[in-house]
């Protein structure tokens, strides 16, 4: 049930996109704090640029929409739309969804790497970025505010 909006969005007869798949554990993370998780963000060139942030949590992937180019100093915020989940191989896609499609326009992979996640609640997650482009500690904070409250998000480097 996890992937069942991202199935739903897509025909995969058309777009080359990863199938979904059921979540299969949930994310403890009492258990496993310092367990590396992966990270992407992809550069989406659709009917509006953005970048999506994804992050591995419980056997998928919490994604989330960002406007501009993502905060690489302290003192940039940046606008974080929660979006579906997807699945974990879509960490690695890259490619161009079809036109009358779901999503249509290209994907390529802006950063890459692994996590660690530091903290997290319903309104607040904190971890630290190895990538390439991004590394430190970043913050993603619920806002509460917005046309879409529930899912607008606040997205900044510690």
């Amino acid at each position: 049930m996890a992937l069942k909006k991202y199935s739903q969005k897509r025909d995969f007869s058309k777009t080359k996109e990863p199938g979904g798949y059921k979540k299969n554990k949930k994310d403890k993370l009492s258990k496993d704090q310092n367990k590396k998780r992966i990270f992407v963000i992809q550069f989406h060139q659709a009917s509006h640029d953005h970048f999506d942030l994804r992050l591995e949590m419980g056997g998928i992937l919490k994604s989330w929409a960002i406007p501009k180019e993502p905060p690489k100093s302290k003192g940039i915020k940046r606008l974080a739309i929660q979006v579906e989940d997807h699945p974990l191989n879509y960490a690695n896609f890259q490619g161009t969804i079809p036109e009358g499609s779901y999503g249509a326009g290209k994907v390529e992979i802006w950063d890459k790497g692994e996590y660690i996640l530091k903290s997290k609640n319903s309104n607040k997650i904190e971890f630290t970025l190895k990538g390439k482009k991004l590394d430190g500690d970043f913050v993603l904070i619920k806002t509460n505010y917005g046309s879409n409250p529930e899912k607008n998000w606040i997205w900044f480097k510690i």
